[in-house]
């Protein structure tokens, strides 16, 4: 049987719970729309294009602070406008919605005002006009790896080169400023994609949590080794066998949980169904 493309997104399904994996990338399964992911994509979007403006109408005597927040404002309105379709799907109260675009709003303007801190700082210290400063922050974006000697894909939000330092950084909306297990598998992914296509390792690694600040990770060998293994471990079974028996529940409290359910929690019957595979301790 040959590999599947594996992502570490798919890696991570597999590690939460083989059945999941299952249903949602060998059956293929639909999975629900929710809230989160919707509000992710939309502040991905947001800040994607935020680079894109054109900054040859700023100068440091209009006021460029409000007017980088003016933007990123109007861009944060536009994408959520243009993702109208899938949150009228959602079916939310005008107050539910309300708060998730307020809450959206508040990570966004402090991801605003991180960037200005830098522009501020890149201009005293260099002695560079507002432009040139704005120039060396724009990283490369929304950036496809693909490797066909590990069978995986993954894509990178952002790498930003400063000066011989490269850092490979993911955007995340999460509430928790915790660089958790598997968090650290998807970067050591993105670093091994990273050193496979260039040939040399990124210096840094991380992860801007939108509610707080940037958390970088120093990029070595044991972290590519961390990758190695984990992509070695999910080909070797599903490699082996697409049949529903083989791919094991894991039962935990992702699998329902006080306001929300995994998508596929009615198919599975997970409590009333075994085999099943104790959780397990942090790899």
């Amino acid at each position: 049987m040959a590999k599947r493309i594996e992502s570490p997104s798919s890696i991570n399904t597999f590690k939460q719970c083989p059945r999941k994996y299952y249903y949602q990338y060998i059956e293929k399964l639909p999975s629900l729309p929710n809230i989160h992911q919707i509000r992710g994509n939309i502040a991905h979007s947001t800040l994607e294009n935020f680079y894109d403006l054109d900054i040859s109408l700023f100068s440091r005597e209009t006021n460029y602070q409000i007017k980088f927040k003016e933007v990123i404002q109007k861009l944060l309105l536009h994408y959520w406008n243009f993702y109208r379709p899938k949150l009228d799907g959602l079916k939310l109260s005008k107050d539910q919605e309300r708060f998730y675009f307020e809450e959206t709003m508040l990570m966004i303007m402090n991801w605003t005002d991180h960037f200005l801190e830098n522009i501020a700082a890149l201009m005293k210290e260099k002695n560079i006009p507002l432009e040139e400063a704005f120039q060396l922050q724009i990283p490369l974006r929304e950036q496809k790896f693909v490797s066909d000697n590990y069978s995986i894909q993954g894509f990178i939000d952002a790498i930003h080169c400063i000066e011989e330092e490269v850092q490979i950084i993911d955007y995340k909306t999460n509430s928790l400023f915790e660089m958790k297990d598997s968090i650290k598998l998807q970067l050591a992914i993105y670093a091994l994609l990273y050193f496979e296509k260039y040939g040399k390792l990124p210096s840094k690694a991380g992860i801007f949590f939108l509610r707080h600040k940037l958390k970088l990770m120093t990029v070595d060998e044991g972290l590519l080794e961390l990758a190695r293994k984990e992509i070695s471990l999910i080909h070797a079974h599903t490699s082996a066998t697409e049949k529903k028996e083989d791919y094991l529940k894991k039962i935990s409290p992702l699998c329902k949980w006080k306001t929300g359910q995994c998508d596929f929690y009615d198919t599975c019957n997970c409590l009333e169904e075994s085999p099943v595979l104790k959780p397990e301790s942090k790899f």
